[in-house]
């Protein structure tokens, strides 16, 4: 199905990339939060920040090397990405908070990661639609594409 132009393969590849860079950034941010003895709050919060700024980072570097300028390429991140990563981050965050137990797991556990995990496969299902609607009405990821 086409909607102005804009696959379900461009909307899944725009969620893959936003995921990558939420991924990186939120098993970071735990490493450290847990490395650190924070407790679950501020590790999560250290987590979602890293996972905003690896998200924007990976569009941010691929606009600069396009030839654009850091102040410009700033403003097509956040256009890009913003709303990609938020719901991403909604997504997973709330999922494994609502797991029993899965807060109070340490990174040495099966169950911490299979509901991170479980929260970025559900966060992708979730973002594509998302990512699809916006890339259809030239927002989001499909800002990026004009330096490609």
């Amino acid at each position: 199905m086409h909607q102005h132009g804009t696959t379900w393969a461009t909307a899944m590849r725009a969620t893959l990339h936003c995921l990558t860079g939420c991924a990186i950034g939120e098993i970071l941010g735990m490493v450290v939060g847990t490395a650190l003895g924070w407790g679950n709050a501020p590790t999560m919060v250290l987590a979602i920040a890293l996972a905003f700024v690896f998200g924007y980072s990976f569009t941010l570097f691929a606009v600069v090397r396009a030839g654009v300028s850091l102040r410009a390429a700033v403003k097509v991140a956040l256009a890009a990405d913003t709303v990609s990563i938020a719901v991403m981050e909604l997504v997973d965050n709330g999922i494994v908070a609502l797991v029993p137990g899965a807060m109070d797991a340490h990174l040495s556990d099966g169950l911490f990661w299979y509901a991170l995990l479980g929260g970025f496969a559900v966060a992708f299902v979730i973002t594509t639609p998302v990512n699809k609607w916006m890339i259809g009405r030239g927002k989001g990821h499909a800002v990026v594409h004009a330096y490609h």
